[in-house]
């Protein structure tokens, strides 16, 4: 069985033709967009997180919004860049909205893409040598930050009481608390040896439509060795819940006039795998599934990462407004997801 969520990249631009111009457009619109999901029988609503770029940055004041408005639906990040997060105030962030949404908060964070900004976590105050050796790396503090928010959530001691309004000593944990929401977080891995290093540390693993590395095998083949490795890795560790999964896709139906004149360019042109350079390293990405629903049906049960994942995640293209993408969403759920084992 497959759980289907959408995932929005926020963008907005006052450009010819886009629905989210502004800020608010994006914002309020998410929010619209998960309702809409909801209604359909969509299993989550997910946001990425950039900073210093028209996209969506702090996302819990959105999460806590779309838990407001709904009842069912999980809600989450793909993914929050650790490297600008000051650990402690997102663990109390994260609770808070946790309860809000009644237990329904899928966090997924990671070391982060490349931004806008050079070195833009320096400016949010978080130096990755500050009070260290010259050798750790904004990965390693991004780790560090991810160690300390965890611990948090889970309800570790992380200030010193003061005696004197607590009448005790020993070591305070950040309230609010959401009890199970240690069990919904989620790491955003490029590689193999980033998804072995997510199970043995005991979270989910969330795999994106580009790998950070390029063994010459399709995208999809590499993506499902990555979760090959994750379940051993996570069977050998033990732990005492079971892990979920989830690759990203760009699945784009054409079943109107409007899909067309869209992506019917996209369509008729070649479309594959392709291989980069992202970070200063060599990177495959995923292709895009574009065409009548039969046809992308056909691909996608051939795409290995999707039937070894239990949870899809649709990005969808925002900025052509929530009219636009609750139809693409709802011919996805209708003509393509019940083939691929979603109810």
């Amino acid at each position: 069985m497959k759980r289907i969520g959408f995932l929005s990249f926020g963008h907005w631009q006052p450009s010819p033709g886009a629905q989210a111009r502004t800020a608010s457009d994006a914002l309020l619109q998410t929010i619209d967009l998960a309702v809409a999901a909801e209604e359909l029988g969509i299993d989550g609503a997910y946001v990425r997180v950039h900073h210093f770029a028209r996209q969506l940055a702090s996302p819990f004041p959105l999460l806590a919004a779309i838990a407001a408005r709904t009842s069912r639906i999980e809600m989450g990040t793909g993914v929050i860049d650790m490297r600008y997060e000051n650990p402690l105030y997102m663990a109390e962030e994260a609770a808070a909205t946790d309860l809000i949404s009644g237990g329904r908060l899928q966090l997924g964070v990671s070391r982060g893409s490349p931004e806008t900004a050079l070195r833009g976590y320096e400016s949010f105050g978080h130096v990755p040598d500050a009070g260290s050796d010259d050798s750790r790396t904004d990965a390693d503090m991004a780790r560090a930050h991810t160690a300390l928010f965890r611990a948090a959530i889970a309800g570790a001691g992380v200030a010193n009481a003061n005696p004197q309004m607590t009448g005790m000593s020993g070591a305070l944990a950040i309230q609010p608390r959401s009890e199970t929401l240690s069990q919904r977080i989620w790491w955003g891995a490029g590689s193999r040896a980033t998804a072995v290093w997510t199970a043995e540390q005991g979270m989910n693993l969330m795999s994106s439509t580009l790998l950070t590395e390029d063994t010459g095998v399709p995208f999809d083949e590499l993506q499902a060795e990555q979760i090959g490795l994750f379940r051993d890795t996570w069977a050998s560790a033990g732990h005492d819940f079971e892990p979920r999964v989830s690759v990203s896709r760009s699945i784009l139906p054409i079943t109107t006039e409007v899909d067309r004149e869209y992506f019917g360019g996209m369509a008729d042109g070649e479309r594959s795998d392709q291989v980069g350079y992202i970070d200063g390293g060599i990177a495959r990405f995923g292709k895009t599934y574009v065409g009548e629903p039969d046809a992308i049906v056909e691909e996608l049960l051939k795409d290995a990462a999707v039937a070894s994942a239990d949870t899809v995640l649709l990005t969808v293209p925002n900025q052509l407004g929530v009219e636009y993408n609750t139809h693409l969403l709802e011919t996805i759920v209708r003509d393509i997801a019940p083939a691929l084992g979603w109810r």
